[in-house]
């Protein structure tokens, strides 16, 4: 899976689950400050991801993440990692 199909399945999730408008859905936009992404909405977005890497995501793979880019690519290196495949 290619980051650009990544990023469009956040944009995805994002607007059916936070009733974000795709427009927002940048990949600079910042979870918090933009998109008004809090905390337990940050929980519930990583519960949705888990199915596009197909096993457990680690907290402290997305301690740093603080945009959508940041997500995207937490997202690809976790689906590219050998190690925890």
């Amino acid at each position: 899976m290619t980051k650009d199909d990544i990023f469009a399945r956040i944009v995805v999730i994002l607007r059916d689950t936070f009733d974000i408008e795709s427009s927002k859905v940048t990949l600079p936009a910042r979870l918090y400050e933009d998109l008004e992404i809090d905390s337990i909405d940050a929980v519930d977005l990583i519960v949705q991801l888990k199915p596009l890497v197909g096993k457990r995501l680690a907290p402290e793979a997305f301690k740093t993440v603080r945009s959508v880019q940041d997500v995207v690519d937490a997202i690809h290196r976790l689906m590219n990692d050998p190690v925890h495949s």
